[in-house]
């Protein structure tokens, strides 16, 4: 009997910002391997585009054959959009393929609302989306997606982003805007991969208010990964009951 041999699916590599927390590094890695358990067989690997070791550069320089990028980033920014294909570009030896950015997505909407409920988040409490900011409008419209996921997620409460970088409202601003609305109930939603400076930044201007932990290796963010490495490759379209429920 004739046996059919299996092709070997293209490696995974997770593209992590990089930063100067060292809590940062371990929260990716154990993302990482949550990835990999979660899919046997598949190859897992990381890069950083920046601080971190290993670099994206680096890990893509020892890989070979197919590769899929997977940005650890939540929406369409200059990361995604420049430094990302750069660096693919770069390295002429392998067959690359970047997938989209996590979100916006279902499974980053139920990530969210799991560390808020984590957090002690009462309902019918407004809440402040807290991302790290980019200049791209592309990028903005993406977290407002997102917020209105979370806000379906959590029965139509207000969700008003705010940014720790390079847009505004801030996290302080976004929180005087709920109250001068009369919400008094109000909690911060971290849509950050990992702890780190931005992290820090937008729970420090949250003095005594529930502030949700960074998303790290929640398994709805893994299943992420793998949705956007799988539609990358095309093994999944664009909207499956997968997309909307896993």
């Amino acid at each position: 009997m004739s046996t059919v041999r299996q092709s070997t699916p293209p490696t995974l590599v997770a593209v992590a910002h990089g930063s100067p927390d060292p809590r940062a590094r371990q929260t990716v890695r154990t993302l990482v391997r949550l990835v990999g358990a979660m899919r046997k067989g598949l190859r897992v690997e990381l890069g950083h585009l920046d601080r971190d070791e290993p670099l994206l550069a680096d890990t893509l320089a020892r890989l070979r054959g197919d590769v899929v990028l997977v940005p650890l980033l939540f929406s369409r920014g200059y990361h995604v959009k420049h430094d990302i294909p750069a660096i693919a570009a770069a390295a002429p030896h392998l067959s690359v393929t970047t997938a989209g950015s996590l979100g916006p997505h279902p499974l980053l909407a139920d990530a969210l609302h799991s560390r808020l409920m984590e957090a002690g988040y009462r309902r019918g409490s407004a809440v402040v989306l807290a991302a790290a900011g980019s200049h791209d409008p592309e990028s903005a419209a993406g977290t407002q997606y997102t917020a209105q996921m979370l806000s379906a997620r959590l029965g139509g409460v207000p969700v008003l982003p705010a940014y720790a970088s390079a847009a505004t409202p801030t996290v302080a601003d976004a929180i005087e805007t709920l109250r001068s609305q009369g919400h008094r109930d109000i909690a911060v939603s971290s849509c950050f991969t990992a702890p780190g400076v931005f992290a820090t930044r937008c729970a420090e201007a949250a003095p005594g208010l529930p502030v949700a932990r960074p998303l790290g290796s929640h398994p709805a963010l893994a299943r992420l990964l793998l949705h956007r490495y799988d539609r990358a490759r095309g093994a999944v379209g664009a909207d499956t009951p997968l997309a909307a429920t896993a």
